[in-house]
């Protein structure tokens, strides 16, 4: 763990932390590890103060928080399982007690539950579904608000290749990261006019914890013949919260090696 938490900050983007004079500040959830950390660390070196969010790996986002300090940026881990309703409410305010208004979100939790459709057990698809989609719109909802009468936000949702294209055996994870993508484009609609943009990217194939080991066929089905790292994913983050991407909402930018082409 302690390997993926300094390279998570090591390669946390091009510019310094706290370069950039920031109002408010970034939210991750889902960033104790992997593609979280990764945008944790992105957001952190364009100058945010970052709340780290956490499920269960406390070690792990409190490693990230104090590699983000040691680089000089304002960082904070809070626990909170984004699959329960009430959680939404106490999240975006611990952040913006201790950090101010969340001007950007990042809705990157995410598990898994894999089975073929006729197998799946109700369980499984509901918590998918709880944690990979509702948890989005709870915390999106509750963000919302402050971003529009600040007339500036930046809401990124983490979706997935599975999204867009078929994946045998995750029906329950494909219909959430597809709906995870409708409703970027819907919102994004919505608060256009208040200088809030909504997008998502679609990462495929990324070498996480998760994926460490898997290699054959799924690699070389692959265009690019690789897989991708969570700083190339992160790095598409950074671009869509920053101000370079003022005019580009309900987008979904695949992060995918050309999987999707």
């Amino acid at each position: 763990m302690a390997t993926e938490v300094e390279e998570a900050v090591r390669e946390g983007g091009t510019e310094e932390a706290g370069a950039r004079s920031r109002v408010g500040c970034a939210l991750v959830t889902g960033a104790s590890r992997g593609i979280g950390a990764a945008i944790a660390a992105e957001l952190a070196a364009a100058g945010w103060p970052v709340a780290v969010n956490y499920r269960a790996d406390r070690e792990g986002a409190e490693g990230i928080v104090a590699g983000l300090e040691s680089e000089g940026a304002r960082a904070l881990a809070i626990q909170a399982d984004v699959s329960e309703a009430e959680t939404a409410e106490r999240l975006l305010g611990t952040a913006e007690d201790e950090l101010g208004p969340v001007m950007v979100l990042v809705n990157n939790a995410g598990v898994t539950a894999d089975g073929l459709s006729m197998r799946l057990r109700d369980e499984d698809w509901d918590r998918v579904l709880e944690t990979n989609l509702s948890a989005a719109f709870r915390l999106t909802r509750r963000a919302l608000r402050p971003m529009m009468k600040a007339r500036f936000g930046r809401v990124i949702n983490v979706s997935s290749v599975v999204g867009l294209r078929a994946n045998a055996g995750q029906a329950n994870y494909a219909a959430a990261k597809a709906g995870l993508i409708a409703f970027t484009r819907t919102v994004a609609v919505e608060v256009a006019r208040r200088g809030v943009t909504v997008n998502a990217v679609a990462p495929g194939f990324i070498e996480t914890e998760l994926t460490a080991g898997i290699e054959g066929p799924i690699v070389e089905a692959i265009p690019a013949r690789r897989p991708g790292t969570p700083r190339e994913v992160a790095a598409c983050v950074g671009f869509l919260a920053s101000d370079a991407a003022s005019y580009v909402t309900g987008t979904t930018l695949t992060v995918d090696g050309g999987m999707t082409a």
